[in-house]
């Protein structure tokens, strides 16, 4: 499966932001989606994933109520809405794809997409 993420730019902190990854390939309705962002410098970390029927979705503790994972399955498309945006969620942001069940671990993860740079400036 092939993944596109857009919707990286730049807004101001208290901003909103929605990211989209497209899938593509083989049966998107079998993938449950994570995406993960990366600040500069540092290390990769877990945002939110949600299963491939939507039934089930995890975050990141500190981004909970931020942030929110949605699937479009009928267009092959995860979301993530970003909101209340402060400057330490600058970070290239990517999506994942893995059979089924959603996992907030990256090694779990096979099917990367080539990320979206975010920033919020203060």
């Amino acid at each position: 499966v092939q993944l596109q993420a857009s919707g990286g730019g730049l807004v101001q902190a208290g901003g909103s932001l929605r990211l989209s990854c497209a899938a593509s390939g083989r049966t998107f309705s079998r993938y449950a989606m994570g995406w993960f962002r990366q600040p500069l410098g540092k290390e990769r970390e877990f945002v939110a994933a949600i299963s491939w029927n939507g039934g089930s979705t995890s975050y990141a503790d500190s981004l909970r109520g931020r942030f929110t994972i949605s699937i479009n399955a009928a267009k092959n498309t995860v979301y993530l809405q970003m909101n209340s945006l402060r400057p330490e969620d600058t970070a290239v942001y990517y999506c994942a794809a893995r059979l089924y069940s959603d996992s907030i671990y990256m090694s779990e993860y096979p099917y990367w997409g080539q990320g979206t740079l975010v920033t919020v400036s203060s």
